[in-house]
């Protein structure tokens, strides 16, 4: 898969931009409403017992700030924070030696939670429960098991997969929380916060544009203003408009909608070459030559999510908004789908 403009996961790029702009307590934190008022509520009664807060798991689609919302957390609580991802806890040594330099009430961050080897993540469950981990030491008859005490701590896990992790981990955090696509508005106020914060104009008409075609979410919205920002110095005075913003993604395959190549193909291969579907999840890559499961794990969610394409037992099937936005004409005959419906 090529690298994409629109797309939710984070580069080394993204990773600096975030670490400039990343917001450092809850009141900066722009949407997730929802979250923000329950994390201000349990943060504040962790700080008033002294406890550690309690283990956090944070999850939906990528690019919705939950390493951002670790981070804040963190600060809130006034303590560091430990980061490392699920695919580098290959060995139960790797995960003693971060848990063992923990301080007291420290965050240890997990990204890609799901990932944690399983071996390694037996060895998590009496960490998070009683502050210990057990290591066996030795092989064969002289093995033994050494319990070693740890500090009190948070552990905040973040995945897009909250499906593939085991029950005993998933029930040994005690706040579960899922995070919600952005609003225009919400990343519309986004876009203007960075641009103050990274000093250059955008207005609001110009901002709201970026903002529509950023999928819902804040990572892809700081990617196209970097990118329009970059336009707008080279083509234009420096200053965004909506002018400028139209001229710079329609130059990148963004459409207004934040439809980018890859994704009209996907539409297109389903209306012209497949009658509209359904159509196999296999066929359907054979067709645009991608591989099904990034298909469905990267295209898709946003094709559904907005209302272009959906699943069905038989195969994906293109819908009228498909139709409407590709300037195709709707299909004469009902969809099968829908038929126990009337």
């Amino acid at each position: 898969m090529e690298d994409r403009l629109i797309d939710p996961n984070s580069d080394d790029d993204d990773l600096r931009f975030d670490r400039t702009l990343r917001p450092t307590s809850l009141s900066e934190m722009l949407g997730q409403v929802r979250i923000k008022e329950q994390l201000s509520i349990t943060i504040e009664a962790a700080r008033q017992r002294g406890e550690a807060m309690d283990h956090v798991l944070l999850y939906g689609p990528p690019g919705l700030g939950k390493t951002t919302i670790s981070h804040v957390i963190a600060r809130e609580l006034a303590v560091d924070i430990h980061p490392t991802s699920g695919p580098l806890l290959e060995r139960p040594g790797e995960l003693a030696g971060i848990l063992t330099k923990l301080g007291l009430r420290d965050v240890l961050f997990i990204d890609e939670v799901h990932r944690v080897n399983r071996v390694v993540e037996e060895y998590l469950y009496s960490a998070m429960e009683d502050y210990r981990i057990d290591i066996m030491i030795d092989q064969g008859p002289q093995a033994r098991s050494v319990s070693i005490p740890l500090e009190p701590f948070t552990l905040i896990g973040a995945t897009t997969r909250q499906a593939l992790l085991t029950s005993p981990l998933r029930a040994r955090f005690g706040i579960t929380l899922h995070l919600d696509y952005y609003t225009v508005g919400e990343l519309t106020q986004i876009i203007q916060r960075d641009a103050q914060l990274l000093d250059f104009v955008v207005d609001a008409d110009g901002a709201h544009e970026i903002a529509q075609r950023a999928r819902g979410t804040a990572r892809t919205a700081k990617r196209l203003l970097r990118r329009v920002r970059d336009f707008a110095q080279v083509k234009g005075d420096g200053s965004i408009k909506v002018s400028t913003v139209t001229e710079a993604l329609d130059m990148l395959n963004v459409d207004e909608v934040g439809l980018d190549e890859m994704d009209l193909k996907l539409l297109i291969a389903v209306i012209d070459r497949f009658n509209g579907g359904p159509v196999g999840l296999n066929n359907l890559a054979a067709v645009i030559g991608e591989e099904a499961e990034t298909i469905s794990d990267v295209y898709e969610p946003y094709l559904i999510k907005e209302g272009f394409l959906k699943r069905t037992p038989r195969g994906r099937r293109a819908m009228t908004r498909a139709y409407e936005h590709l300037g195709r004409p709707l299909p004469t005959e009902p969809d099968p789908d829908q038929l126990d419906l009337l």
